[in-house]
């Protein structure tokens, strides 16, 4: 499996969360885990609760579309597993938020950014969990 090496996008798109996080807790004083965010859709305390989501979340979605106007192109995107083994990948990313308390935008992102002690070991329990995922599948799996 090949990887593709794409520094300039991906320092977009981290700065992009980045700012998006700022302006999250500067105006209502939330914290940016997109989980929670999205889980909070679905359940808003409040008409306004649901507004700020509903306008988070139309954004990230819309992002294809304002590259599409921006470049012409709609971005390439290459899912190199099938949907199965989708549908585990999603099932254990539920899970292991749920028992985490929060996901890797709330924990790595804005808990870091806030020097909590908590949010540093699930990043950092995030992250051995990504290496040893990518080093079974990769090396002794061969996929």
């Amino acid at each position: 499996m090949e990887t593709t090496f794409t520094p300039f996008a991906s320092l977009s798109g981290g700065v992009l969360i980045g700012i998006a996080s700022v302006l999250l807790m500067l105006m209502l004083g939330r914290v940016f885990g997109a989980t929670g965010v999205l889980a909070g859709f679905f359940s808003p305390s409040s008409g306004q609760d649901f507004s700020w989501r509903a306008a988070l979340l139309a954004g990230m979605v819309s992002g294809p579309l304002a590259l599409l106007l921006l470049t012409g192109e709609m971005p390439t995107v290459q899912v190199p597993v099938s949907y199965p083994m989708l549908m585990i990948g999603g099932l254990i990313v539920g899970v292991g938020v749920t028992y985490g308390g929060g996901c890797t935008s709330g924990h790595g992102v804005c808990g870091m950014a806030r020097l909590s002690p908590r949010s540093f070991v699930a990043t950092i329990s995030f992250m051995i969990a990504t290496f040893i995922t990518v080093f079974v599948v990769r090396h002794l799996l061969g996929a």
